[in-house]
């Protein structure tokens, strides 16, 4: 299937101009407003969220509203049944070629073992699973969708998603690397595939798995934004 035709049944209503590319004020106006909106976010994590912690509700509500207004459904966002085998096969093979050298290393040298499940652990794992899809919602529901209306070339656009995924994690210079690699790979299978729960999944596991091998000298416990540099200050 052509990706313009991709695009055209699985994105907002009415924004192709016969079938070529999106109309030229429409597609500037998405760019403004991905532009305001991931800027809102890196305000939101170096300033707002310690000075005005529920600007955060304001921001979701622009985000639905400009569902909304691009008559965007639950199969162009990713968040039905539709595609989730396929995004599966393809990105949680993926995943295991990427974290089984985390695993070895985190085996060998002690990071990791096998402990017994209990409630505590498991509350912990769904309450991490569903911020990850929640990041992904973001990310590829949102963002991705709206760049793939300005960007054309599918590649680019992932790449895209990938810096931005990344440069909500700075100054993590271990987790900006390890999103903008998975940021990138999540993005090319979105656009292939429309489900973001193997995505989350895949997120979920890789961002324990590396949280338990890296030394936290160096991760600072997954802190980004100003909470990194006052890791470990009492």
């Amino acid at each position: 299937m052509a990706f313009g035709t991709f695009m055209k049944s699985d994105t907002s209503v009415g924004i192709m101009d016969d079938g070529i590319g999106p109309a030229r004020p429409l597609a500037i106006a998405t760019a403004i407003e991905v532009a305001v909106i991931f800027a809102a976010i890196l305000v939101y994590i170096w300033h707002w969220q310690h000075t005005h912690p529920r600007v955060w509700i304001v921001l979701f509500a622009l985000i639905l509203f400009s569902h909304v207004l691009h008559r965007d459904t639950l199969r162009g966002l990713g968040l039905g049944r539709l595609e989730l085998r396929s995004s599966a096969q393809l990105v949680l093979p993926l995943a295991i070629l990427l974290y089984l050298p985390l695993l070895f290393y985190g085996f060998t040298h002690h990071y990791l073992k096998f402990l017994r499940p209990n409630w505590q652990s498991l509350l912990l794992l769904l309450g991490y699973g569903c911020w990850c899809a929640f990041q992904q919602y973001l990310t590829q529901s949102y963002f991705h969708n709206r760049l793939m209306l300005v960007i054309r070339n599918r590649h680019l656009s992932s790449g895209a998603v990938g810096i931005m995924f990344s440069a909500t994690h700075i100054p993590n210079l271990i987790l900006m690397v390890a999103t903008l690699v998975a940021g990138f790979v999540f993005a090319e299978v979105f656009a292939r595939h429309r489900n973001i729960w193997p995505l989350a999944l895949a997120q979920a596991v890789g961002g324990l798995v590396l949280a338990a091998v890296a030394p936290d000298a160096l991760i600072h416990h997954m802190r980004v934004g100003p909470g990194y540099f006052f890791y470990g200050i009492r």
